[in-house]
């Protein structure tokens, strides 16, 4: 059911898995997934795609470039430009896929790809369908609400320091993605070292916890909020959690309403990990895209 690929991306080579629902005749539709800031095919994605190839479609999972099995250095870079040309070379490589209907392309994301989901389904016409999990809305908003006015200013500072350093022709900074509570990351709540943890132990050997300065300055410019209408009048699903530590309930309905319909904002009583596979909430998620993929793709 699940065949290993490869495809170009601006060059570089990105790579994942295919996966084909047995029996499957004429022209079927098709879903692409990606995954969160940092984080690999083998965290959870797996789960998520067989459950739609059971349900009739064809589904492709990749890590985009400088992550996971895929080509590209700096290692850790996650830049969202670079990663919606990973997204856009996908649509073009399963568009032309035997048995692939190119006119009912689906596409799926969690957390920051649930925010590219959100930015691609605007701008490619080639995607009929959205569905975003705990997407990143606008992160910026999000990461000063959890760190304070102060803590984000620190922030700020910190990004300006790298970027007179790499204009200088110094190395580029670091940061880890997650630590334990006191050490400095750029996910630091509790539940996001926890998470990481649980699922990098013997699934994810690829994952790197660490990223550049560069990446976070522009995590914090990146707001697919702002481009939700376009998304209109394909079908939209937000799947979202009331107790997210970091992306706030408020932020996320608050961009919702800008979004045109058909929609629909489901919000599950969990935390940000809680829809992954494993967790408590998984099957409920899993469900909601899957239904309206079914009904809408």
């Amino acid at each position: 059911m699940r065949s290993d690929i490869a495809f170009k991306s601006n060059g570089v080579t990105c790579r994942g898995w295919l996966y084909r629902p047995e029996g499957a005749k004429g022209s079927t539709p098709a879903i692409v997934m990606s995954h969160g800031f940092s984080a690999v095919k083998e965290m959870g994605l797996h789960e998520f795609a067989e459950g739609f190839c059971r349900a009739g479609f064809i589904v492709m999972a990749f890590d985009y470039r400088f992550l996971g099995a895929s080509d590209g250095t700096p290692r850790g870079r996650i830049i969202p430009a670079e990663q919606h040309e990973d997204l856009r070379a996908a649509l073009d490589w399963i568009s032309v896929q035997p048995g692939v209907d190119p006119a009912r392309i689906g596409m799926w994301g969690s957390s920051y790809a649930g925010g590219h989901s959100i930015f691609i389904g605007a701008y490619d016409p080639r995607v009929k369908v959205v569905v975003a999990q705990v997407p990143a809305m606008d992160p910026g908003h999000a990461m000063r609400a959890t760190a304070g006015k102060e803590g984000f200013d620190a922030y700020l500072q910190m990004l300006v320091a790298d970027h007179a350093a790499r204009n200088a022709g110094k190395p580029a900074g670091e940061i880890a993605i997650v630590a334990p509570p006191g050490e400095p990351c750029i996910l630091s709540t509790p539940d996001s070292y926890e998470w990481f943890q649980r699922s990098t132990v013997a699934k994810a050997p690829t994952w790197l916890n660490r990223t550049s300065l560069e990446s976070v300055a522009r995590l914090i410019e990146y707001a697919p909020a702002n481009v939700i209408d376009f998304i209109a009048p394909k079908p939209l699903l937000v799947i979202a959690a009331t107790d997210d530590s970091l992306i706030p309930i408020a932020e996320m309905r608050k961009a919702f309403a800008r979004a045109g319909e058909p929609k629909k904002l489901a919000e599950l009583k969990a935390g940000h990990f809680d829809l992954y596979p494993g967790e408590r909430c998984h099957d409920e998620a899993a469900g909601l895209a899957t239904d309206w993929f079914k009904t809408h793709l």
